[in-house]
């Protein structure tokens, strides 16, 4: 049974964990010290007290390691994801060890205690612990694919969602889940999809489960059969299998739903927004602002030299206001540097640019295509109708009618809108599929981190300034 082969290859996985820390420190200390590659006055501490420190140190990073989520079965994280873990217990343990030599400087064992040392073998257990887990997952991936070290499972009830979740065991048969068949109600028995048939109905499972030879139970119900789902889910704890529910809401809910505890309720939130966290929005708002002031400094000589140019190529005012629907749906003025001739109000609020649209200026048409006529935007930022980053604004004209024709377009407006995003360093700017956009945007929402922002933002510099859509 996998369960036995579980329990021994956690064991085995520790193991080898516990032997790579020992080989990237022991590594670490001749590189640093008894190589003699760098220049170094002669150490005080010997070579048995470096080595003894592996006493603290194996068992200190295996906590890490349990504690980052490292022993989960394989099938339960993607390669990035581990790789982030390792790098993640790896940083915890470099500061740790840098507190515990901070702190204890006075001790003269912590005060002669190579840093040197510290720094290689932070940077050499990351990409050796990287190299192991990777092994280890082909290795494993192998087996599986040929029929080893398999999961066996039923499916309960036949749905959408038992049909999603067989296209991709078999699509990814490195998992190693070997489905032996569904429970349904409401299908004959042979009934079949992709090879995996019904093989009884529903009152079949505790017979089923006593027979002891199954390690996962995957409920995947219609929403039409929700109802004995208590029964379902008491008959599986009773007997120990592992259980997990795969919800049928695909076509109800078309996005990434994600659950909280309230006081022990279960709230499952529709759609996952980062910043709808108050730290990360914090976060978020103390970076705008730092970003726009020193943006402001940073281009303060082109804004002046553009308003100089407004001012005497065109008659009307250097900045213009636009009303634009920010976060919650709320309007607010959006400032550009005009680019465009003085027009009617009208005009202003339907219609699009179009190409050699007469009503554009000959400065004004550069400093579209360059995005310097955006710039003013910064003011918005400072006062926190936008952010540096984030779905592009729209006028009321325009947002009325796209949420009538694109499904999800006003969710965008759960987040502040930015100056630059994700569709716009993806090319998505001007007269573009404005679906796209929104499918850019929402990604944008539902994946946000500080990282992502300053990603784009960089992005922006090589592909966002300058806009071919522009005109």
């Amino acid at each position: 049974m996998i369960k036995d082969n579980q329990k021994r290859f956690n064991r085995l996985h520790v193991l080898i964990d516990a032997l790579v820390i020992a080989g990237a420190y022991v590594l670490s200390w001749y590189i640093a010290i008894a190589s003699g590659w760098f220049y170094a006055a002669n150490e005080v501490l010997s070579s048995q007290i470096y080595l003894g420190v592996l006493v603290i140190i194996i068992p200190a990073y295996l906590l890490l390691y349990a504690i980052f989520n490292l022993f989960a079965p394989k099938r339960a994280q993607s390669r990035i994801q581990e790789a982030a873990n390792i790098c993640k217990a790896n940083a915890v343990g470099l500061l740790i060890t840098g507190l515990v030599l901070y702190m204890g400087a006075k001790n003269p064992y912590l005060h002669e205690f190579s840093r040197r040392l510290v720094g290689i073998f932070f940077l050499l257990n990351t990409a050796v612990g990287i190299l192991e887990r990777n092994a280890i997952r082909i290795v494993l991936r192998t087996m599986r694919s040929k029929g080893y070290n398999q999961k066996h499972m039923v499916l309960i009830g036949y749905s959408r969602a038992a049909e999603r979740y067989i296209d991709r065991i078999l699509a990814n048969p490195e998992w190693g889940y070997q489905v032996r068949g569904i429970l349904d109600d409401r299908h004959e028995r042979g009934t079949e999809y992709r090879g995996i048939r019904v093989i009884g109905n529903i009152e079949s499972l505790p017979g089923i489960l006593a027979l002891n030879v199954l390690d996962e139970i995957a409920i995947t119900l219609g929403i039409q059969d929700y109802g004995c789902l208590e029964n379902i889910v008491a008959a599986c704890e009773k007997s120990g299998v592992h259980t997990k529910f795969i919800p049928d809401y695909n076509n109800i809910i078309p996005t990434r739903p994600y659950t909280e505890d309230l006081q022990g309720l279960p709230v499952i939130n529709i759609r996952h927004v980062p910043l709808n966290d108050p730290l990360n929005a914090a976060i978020k708002r103390a970076v705008d602002l730092f970003g726009a002031v020193f943006a402001l400094i940073l281009f303060s000589v082109i804004m002046l030299v553009t308003a100089l140019l407004i001012k005497l190529t065109s008659p009307g005012p250097v900045i213009y206001s636009q009303e634009r629907i920010g976060r919650h749906n709320r309007p607010f003025k959006m400032y550009k540097f005009r680019s465009m001739q003085v027009q009617a109000p009208g005009d202003e609020k339907s219609k699009w640019t179009t190409p050699r649209d007469p009503r554009v200026t000959p400065i004004g048409r550069f400093i579209r295509r360059t995005s310097i006529d955006e710039m003013p935007q910064l003011f918005n930022v400072l006062k926190g109708d936008m952010s540096l980053v984030g779905p592009r604004p729209e006028r009321p004209f325009f947002v009325e009618r796209f949420k009538e024709e694109i499904p999800r377009y006003m969710i965008k407006h759960q987040v502040r809108p930015g100056m630059t995003g994700w569709a716009q360093v993806n090319g998505l700017r001007g007269d573009t599929s404005i679906t796209k956009r929104i499918e850019h945007d929402l990604y944008y929402i539902e994946n946000w981190t500080l990282g992502f922002d300053f990603r784009i933002l960089f992005l922006t510099f090589f592909k966002g300034f300058i806009n071919k859509n522009a005109y």
